[in-house]
């Protein structure tokens, strides 16, 4: 949340492009997975693995939203789920 999700949760509020394309990475995990605390972290554990393996990493703030790539779309739409769903509503870090 602290490296990609707090700045681009806050862009959406301004950038109706953001917005849909973080709405289509949602909608395909909505489509996936029960959308439950623990399998949606679960889901973004494993993720983030596989990430890391292929050697990823959220380097910059872009400017458009065509500038992000398909991991920084899926992980803002999960961090944009776990917001709406309320499961960081205890402030734990996500």
């Amino acid at each position: 949340m602290g490296e990609l999700g707090d700045t681009q949760l806050a862009r959406m509020g301004s950038d109706p492009g953001l917005v849909a394309a973080v709405d289509q990475h949602a909608a395909v995990l909505r489509d996936a997975i029960p959308l439950d605390r623990e399998t949606l972290g679960d889901y973004l554990l494993g993720f983030l693995d596989e990430l890391r393996h292929r050697g990823w990493a959220f380097t910059s703030e872009p400017s458009e939203p065509a500038d992000l790539d398909a991991a920084a779309l899926r992980l803002t739409a999960v961090c944009w789920l776990a917001r709406e769903r309320g499961f960081l509503s205890d402030e734990l870090p996500a």
